[in-house]
């Protein structure tokens, strides 16, 4: 069963959530202070992290910034606003995508689920042969199966949407993807679509990727990986 931490200082929602949870084979665990979320990443197995933006002590963005540079794991940040700049600056510091409150159950749980697909992945067009392979670029290698990235020969440590986008692009390389093509693929149809949050996606792997300038822009197209694919 997966575990989801869940970083909140409201008492009150863990425990109908965490019961709520359990009917999707999810078992939540609530942690009221930022310290004793951090304590339980770092000692305890969590698949994904919910994080509140208004937390006491430190804010759902500087939480965020601290598990950046320990831990990849999936984080979906609540905003009690909706307000767009909370979800872009969550975005920028890594996490994987937002949901405004108040918020219906079952769409956090749909959320979650999303999240824990693409990182064992379990998303996606089924690979050709019985294994995925690995793709290979000038500087550049990706590795399906275990979800990895070396860069130049250095690895680099992704989020799951980080890696996701990256994989899309590779797989079509030379093949330009619009803002919704990628939101669509990346989410899913019925998602709410905020093109917005891919911009800040690409900056961020850009910025992971450096020197390699592999990611091109197309004004008012989209994306596209360009970089020589190697033979296998």
């Amino acid at each position: 069963m997966h575990r989801v931490l869940l970083l909140d200082d409201d008492e009150q929602l863990g425990p109908p959530l965490a019961t709520y949870f359990q009917r999707f084979e999810l078992a939540l665990v609530q942690a009221l202070k930022p310290d004793d979320g951090l304590a339980r990443l770092r000692t305890e197995h969590f698949d994904a992290v919910i994080l509140d933006v208004m937390l006491p002590g430190m804010d759902g963005f500087e939480f965020c910034r601290t598990l950046r540079k320990e831990s990849d794991i999936p984080v979906i940040m609540l905003t009690a606003r909706g307000d767009v700049m909370d979800r872009v600056v969550g975005l920028e510091l890594g996490a994987d995508d937002y949901l405004p409150k108040p918020f219906e159950p079952r769409e956090l749980v749909a959320r979650v689920q999303t999240m824990l697909r693409r990182r064992h992945g379990q998303n996606g067009p089924p690979a050709t042969g019985s294994e995925p392979g690995l793709l290979s670029f000038e500087g550049l290698t990706l590795d399906p199966a275990r979800r990895s990235v070396l860069r130049q020969g250095e690895a680099v440590e992704l989020t799951g949407t980080e890696f996701e986008l990256l994989h899309l692009l590779a797989r079509e390389s030379g093949r330009v993807f619009s803002r919704d093509d990628i939101l669509n693929q990346l989410r899913g149809q019925d998602a709410e679509l905020y093109t917005r949050a891919v911009d800040i996606v690409v900056s961020r792997l850009r910025k992971k990727l450096e020197p390699l300038d592999c990611i091109k822009t197309l004004r008012n197209a989209g994306y596209t990986l360009a970089l020589r694919r190697l033979s296998p």
